[in-house]
């Protein structure tokens, strides 16, 4: 089969940050893609050129909101697909017109080839041959995803899957109205009520007259009721005043309702009558409207006076010729509109909260989010650690272990941990983050109902390893965290200490054959200090005080690689597996001791005039 599309504009468009995609559609029938990451060549050419070919290989990932796969930059910073669309070929957003076509060729393999408009067929035909061919519009097929099947989602999972990142990334540049439910939560703080509120009225006598002193009117506060619009009916007047502003023959802007941990709160209650907007028609408008009350159509009347809507034929065609739009705008009915996008989302750990009832999770998409590695917003693996004292663990290896332990224990995937269950800063969770977050909630919400007698449990006296024994007080009763508790409970997970080589790089022995720990202590003009109990840690926090791009400026390097960079370091030394994330999609290279970290400080505080004092302390 070959498959033929049009650009996209994202295609064509040289930021990085758009990246070249495939809809769930030509992933359904031409791809055949199932899981969330591939990795794939193109033999590319130009029809105009068919013996010239370049190849291409391609980082393709799933992307959970919509079903679609999206191309990422390579590891390794070879070529990539948009590289040789843009470089090689030239191409740029004034191709918008041409085509592409991609022929399958083996597992993973494939032909890839530009077709110019004007070539399209003269030349391509006699290379297809027999191949069935699959002509799909990328851009018509996306409207048609989001109107029908993605206006209604709930992204669901373990908690730290990125449920509200992906969605925050999908909707970062529309408009969007956010509510989070919870157990008190209901119709009128979803919906809209009356509430108490000041304005300020002149006072009058008993006669009914204005008091007047010094010449002006005497005011008072009294107290008033106003209907005031929740999340809900702000996001659905929204999206009617966006139809109103879209002409005729034009796509209306997409207004977004978000709601955070849906099933916190009781959704019958908390939706009412508004449960049967959500069936939808295959345009993307309710089915069945519903009437309004006297309050609520006030209200609407109020917020829709002097709207018109341009497409008011089209729409009203749906329901028979009836004059919907005019009911719509006059308040006296509810009809959602099919640019009014309803995403939530859901942790599986608390779905006893409200049990959601099956008719209510009939009327939404349902979207896993599966526990993965993360990855920054340029593609690369983020390589977390935990940081234990002197010793540094695996944060997905942790992840890995644990789960088995959560699935094997209670049966279930509802309490695993997602790899963004807590937030590291520079790389790194501190062992209060970790003791606070992770192991509180392990031991409270995962293994409680099920005891403490596996292995993983078990104390250096034979004893239980109980939540209270990872703190001691000190003499002002602040609570301290044991780092040989956590230490001892990733040992028994089977996690290892993957640091040993940069903690022989902080310490010294002296002439005894005794360790002295050693780390860095940066101070800036200002009195600031940064200094932490690991070298790495407070090289990381430097540079993202100073700014990483005017640190990579400098290109400074270590044993032939940049200190700091976008790009990952392939290598079987051990650098690109010492390469940290900070801030911006910055990688900084960290295999290199305590003494070494002091002189790169050094060298940039020179280079750019900062003033630092930059010493080592010895523990």
């Amino acid at each position: 089969m070959i498959y033929i599309s049009k650009f996209r504009a994202n295609d064509l468009n040289p930021s990085k940050g758009k990246q070249i995609e495939f809809n769930k559609k030509v992933i359904e029938e031409f791809f055949h893609f199932t899981n969330n990451d591939y990795f794939v060549e193109f033999e590319c050419c130009s029809i105009n050129n068919p013996t010239i070919k370049t190849n291409v290989k391609t980082h393709l990932r799933l992307s959970p909101a919509r079903g679609d796969y999206k191309i990422y930059q390579n590891a390794d910073s070879s070529i990539d697909l948009k590289d040789y669309l843009l470089e090689k070929l030239q191409l740029n957003i004034s191709n918008i017109d041409d085509y592409f076509a991609i022929k399958e060729k083996g597992i993973n393999k494939y032909a890839f080839y530009y077709i110019p408009k004007n070539s399209l067929f003269d030349n391509f035909f006699q290379i297809a041959n027999n191949n069935p061919i699959l002509f799909l519009s990328q851009e018509k097929e996306e409207k048609n995803i989001a109107s029908k099947e993605g206006l209604q989602i709930i992204f669901y999972g373990a908690p730290g899957t990125g449920k509200s990142y992906t969605i925050n990334e999908t909707t970062k540049d529309e408009s969007v109205i956010r509510t989070t439910f919870h157990p008190d939560s209901d119709y009128s703080t979803f919906v809209g009520a009356y509430k108490p509120t000041t304005i300020q009225v002149t006072m009058r006598d008993v006669a009914g007259h204005k008091i007047i002193e010094g010449g002006e009117e005497v005011k008072e506060d009294r107290i008033v009721y106003e209907f005031v619009n929740q999340a809900f009916l702000q996001a659905y007047i929204q999206a009617w005043k966006f139809y109103a502003k879209a002409a005729e023959d034009a796509e209306p802007q997409k207004q977004y309702l978000i709601i955070e941990e849906i099933n916190r709160g009781n959704c019958a209650q908390v939706f009412g009558d508004l449960f049967q907007l959500l069936d939808r028609n295959s345009t993307g408008f309710s089915d069945y409207p519903i009437y309004t009350d006297t309050d609520m159509k006030k209200q609407l009347c109020k917020a829709f006076d002097g709207l018109s809507i341009p497409q008011s034929e089209r729409i009203n065609n749906l329901y028979n010729g009836r004059q919907i739009t005019e009911q719509v705008l006059k308040g006296e009915i509810l009809l959602l509109p099919d640019n009014l996008y309803i995403w939530a989302t859901m942790n599986t750990s608390d779905q006893s909260l409200f049990p959601v009832d099956s008719a209510f999770k009939r009327r939404w998409e349902w979207q896993y989010m599966p526990i993965g590695k993360g990855y920054d917003d340029n593609g690369n693996e983020l390589n977390w650690k935990i940081s234990v004292g002197t010793n540094e663990y695996d944060w997905w290896s942790f992840i890995e272990k644990i789960n088995l332990q959560i699935g094997s224990t209670t049966n279930s995937e509802d309490k695993k941990l997602g790899f963004f269950f807590c937030k590291a800063e520079n790389g790194y969770i501190s062992a209060e983050t970790f003791v606070g977050k992770v192991i509180f909630y392990l031991w409270n919400d995962v293994f409680k109902d099920y005891g403490f007698d596996g292995t993983i449990f078990k104390d250096t006296d034979g004893g239980t390893l109980s939540f209270d024994k990872f703190y001691k007080a000190d003499r002002n009763g602040k609570a301290i965290v044991q780092n040989e508790k956590i230490d001892l409970f990733l040992n028994n997970l089977g996690v290892e200490i993957i640091n040993e080589e940069e903690k022989e790089e902080d310490e010294k022995a002296d002439q005894s054959g005794t360790y002295t720990k050693r780390h860095l202590q940066v101070v800036f003009p200002n009195g600031e200090i940064i200094e932490h109990n690991n070298s790495t840690t407070t090289l990381l926090e430097v540079i993202n005080k100073i700014g990483p791009s005017k640190v990579e400026a400098l290109n400074i390097l270590i044993s032939g690689y940049k200190l700091i960079s976008k790009t990952p370091i392939t290598d079987d030394k051990g650098y690109g597996q010492s390469q940290r994330s900070i801030k911006d999609g910055y990688l900084v290279l960290t295999k290199f001791s305590t003494d070494a970290k002091l002189a790169k400080i050094q060298e940039i505080s020179d280079k750019l005039n900062l003033g630092l004092k930059v010493k080592v302390i010895e523990m």
